[in-house]
């Protein structure tokens, strides 16, 4: 018998193609995780309007970011699993793609894995991406560990400030500006914890970096969807508010992913690129996520270890246990 290790990366449809796209969408959109509106009244609208419209739109942006490996979140947790997989020889190393998340436990614990720890690939804990893979990870009724968020990991938090460091020293900014996926407000208003890990994760790499001044940190958060307020400021706005206080050379870190995706590919180095620009700015440059980076992949090898152990604390979450004797 063997532990084995699920890595977990949502966000990207089977191909950049409508039908795809839309079935991608469509399941993402109906689970309530991410979607509070009453069944009733979210499903006619997601199905009447939102998919006809968003879905082709949507697939025009995945093909410009697809790559010949496919789509590149895909392509990094791919290279991210064979990494941790070097390092782990005797663990059963896998990611998330196809089949879904409760078959591929299912079929780790037929492969002969007694125990497998699942690491969802988001630094900071929300609802709207942890608790669906908790629940699928649950609904495999096999024994299984959940890390529940990694942000306070010293070792994570000082791979980012390295980078931030290394691409800061490169340039001449006049402002860092950390960009984190939004969620909506009334999700923080009934007790999601995201925004104070969000907050944890910025003070945590701003004391990693003191040669950044602090007043030239700030942070917002991108990806907004539908008309309910979400967390702010956005960070489109902030971009436009930089350049009217004269802050024109800007760089960009995005803690919330660990690998390149639509989010920074396609709405960052693209759309508010261009909004930077078209408002006066003169440098836009993205720190890159981690990428699949060795060291990362070690991290994640060593979190897995400590998670496996119980060394995580309250940050992991057991389900469905064997009966210890």
């Amino acid at each position: 018998m063997k532990t084995g290790l699920l890595l977990v990366n949502l966000g990207s449809p089977a191909s950049p193609e409508t039908p795809a796209v839309k079935t991608y969408l469509r399941e993402f959109l109906s689970d309530q995780n991410v979607i509070e509106m009453p069944r009733w009244f979210w499903q006619p609208l997601l199905r009447g309007v939102i998919l006809p419209l968003r879905s082709w739109r949507s697939a025009t942006f995945y093909q410009h970011s697809w790559t010949t490996s496919g789509s590149p979140l895909v392509a990094y947790t791919q290279l991210m699993a064979k990494r941790v997989q070097d390092r782990l020889p005797d663990w059963d190393v896998r990611y998330y793609g196809q089949p879904r998340i409760t078959q591929t436990l299912q079929e780790m614990t037929q492969a002969g894995c007694d125990h497998t720890v699942v690491l969802p690939l988001f630094p900071q804990f929300t609802q709207s991406t942890h608790q669906t893979i908790i629940d699928r990870a649950k609904a495999a009724l096999v024994p299984i560990t959940i890390i529940k968020h990694f942000y306070q990991e010293s070792t994570y938090q000082q791979l980012l400030a390295e980078k931030i460091s290394a691409a800061w020293a490169a340039g001449d900014y006049d402002a860092l500006v950390f960009s984190y996926h939004g969620i909506p407000q009334a999700m923080v208003n009934h007790g999601d914890p995201y925004q104070e890990q969000c907050n944890a994760t910025t003070a945590g790499v701003m004391s990693r970096t003191p040669e950044i001044p602090h007043d030239k940190i700030t942070m917002a958060y991108q990806s907004k969807f539908g008309p309910a307020p979400w967390l702010k400021p956005y960070f489109k706005n902030e971009l436009m508010q930089l350049v009217e206080l004269g802050k024109r050379r800007v760089l960009v870190v995005t803690p919330s992913f660990v690998s390149d995706c639509l989010e920074t590919i396609e709405e960052d180095n693209v759309q508010n690129y261009q909004t930077f620009k078209a408002s006066g700015g003169d440098v836009f440059q993205l720190v890159p996520p981690m990428n699949a980076a060795p060291a990362f992949c070690q991290f994640l090898a060593d979190l897995a270890v400590k998670a496996d152990k119980g060394g995580l604390g309250d940050a992991t979450e057991l389900a469905n246990a064997q009966p210890t004797t």
